[in-house]
């Protein structure tokens, strides 16, 4: 075996989800999430939305139509504290619930000791989990687990 480091990875830049309905879809990503659509492959069902800038992110959304099989899977943006503290008001202002961690209806963001971060989740149309995140600078407290922020900004600090 040959002595080559491989690259190192400097971040996740394209991911892709499975939708029912295209067009609703990207009515949902443009207009709700606020991603500028990148373009649209009729013939292909497929339709790509840049994260960030061009350079540093995309989503794919492929339709697949009324499959009776889905999936539902998880992608997370990453957003200034700030935002994922106003996403709540933002998200239901446009007809989306946010969640916790666990899908229960939640008007404030949680905070995942471990990392530590403060995340605000919720769903897409086709049900797929959405999260707003910022890493904390804080030192990581993997006993917090997921609470309310409320309580990551309220607990005893650790002594480092």
């Amino acid at each position: 075996m040959a002595n080559v480091p491989m690259p190192q990875i400097l971040g996740l830049y394209e991911t892709h989800l499975t939708v029912v309905d295209l067009d609703r879809s990207i009515r949902f990503y443009r207009d709700v999430i606020g991603l500028e659509l990148a373009t649209v492959i009729e013939n292909r069902n497929v339709a790509f939305f840049w994260i960030d800038d061009k350079r540093k992110g995309m989503l794919g959304l492929w339709a697949i139509g009324s499959a009776p099989l889905r999936m539902r899977l998880h992608i997370a943006f990453r957003v200034t504290l700030e935002d994922v503290l106003g996403s709540a008001a933002a998200l239901k202002a446009h007809g989306v619930q946010p969640l916790d961690l666990n899908d229960n209806p939640s008007d404030e963001p949680v905070a995942l000791g471990w990392m530590p971060a403060v995340s605000q989740y919720f769903l897409d149309p086709d049900g797929h989990s959405i999260e707003y995140i910022h890493v904390l600078e804080d030192a990581a407290d993997p006993g917090f687990g997921v609470k309310p922020y409320s309580q990551w900004l309220s607990r005893p600090k650790l002594a480092i």
